[in-house]
């Protein structure tokens, strides 16, 4: 049903560096690229969000993949549109609880679970990664780690989207190995970003500057020792990153 228009709030974020590759499915990488923006506080309730074209622009997509995005975000209340105004960013958490059933919660934990499972993958996958490739790295692949790494940063600061960018260190750390099965193994695992808006009731006090900030540091302890060639240091540095995910994941603690 259309509303009322809402005081819009200034658009100040970025939607830079979020095409990503020409995969199928486009409209679920707009998705979940919108999805994690709005439940992790990125782009606030009450925002308006720029227009279809505007949006499609920015995503290199045609308006018809970028509706069926919008749609799906319209499904999980997480957006509401306004006759004759635009698309306007909904209370992402206070959604999920108007709607939550029994179903929605055991859905969430399903979800929860699946995320866990992959860190878990993740723990055992990924140390020795970046073990590898702290032994085999090239100038190429530290030029690529630096890269993903400023361009989270570049990102983190201008209050765009972070979590393709989080991504990117992690692939580029598995193509250092030298080993496209590894590569494989975490592309399998690239972030799932949860589509169950319930889920945001388990990360009620998630702090998206403070948690990024502390990502962007387990990144470049990472990056150091593959540079420097240490391969048990990068190890450990890695296992840490990655328990700290988990922890972050679940954890309302401020500042972790």
């Amino acid at each position: 049903m259309d509303k009322a228009a809402p005081t819009s709030r200034s658009a100040d974020f970025s939607f830079a560096d979020l095409q990503q590759s020409k995969a199928e499915r486009l409209a679920d990488r707009i998705y979940e690229n919108l999805f994690h923006a709005i439940v992790t506080g990125m782009i606030t309730a009450g925002t308006k969000l720029p227009s279809e074209n505007v949006l499609a622009g920015e995503f290199d997509v045609s308006r018809p993949v970028l509706r069926e995005a919008l749609d799906k975000l319209r499904e999980d209340g997480l957006i509401s549109s306004v006759r004759g105004s635009g698309n306007y960013v909904q209370n992402a958490l206070g959604a999920s609880r108007e709607r939550a059933t029994g179903d929605d919660d055991r859905d969430a934990l399903e979800r929860i679970g699946d995320m866990l499972n992959g860190i878990e993958l993740r723990l055992i996958v990924e140390p020795q990664a970046a073990y590898l490739a702290a032994k085999r790295r090239g100038p190429a692949d530290i030029e690529r780690l630096r890269e993903a790494l400023d361009r989270f940063s570049e990102a983190m600061h201008t209050n765009a989207i972070m979590h393709y960018h989080d991504y990117a260190f992690h692939e580029a750390v598995a193509i250092a190995t030298c080993n496209p099965r590894i590569v494989k193994t975490l592309k399998s695992l690239e972030y799932d970003v949860s589509r169950s808006v319930t889920l945001m009731r388990f990360l009620v006090k998630f702090q998206p500057l403070v948690r990024a900030e502390a990502v962007q540091a387990e990144h470049e302890e990472i990056f150091r020792h593959i540079e420097a060639g240490a391969a048990t240091k990068a190890k450990r540095a890695m296992r840490n990153h990655i328990e700290h995910a988990r922890t972050r994941m679940m954890s309302s603690r401020p500042g972790f």
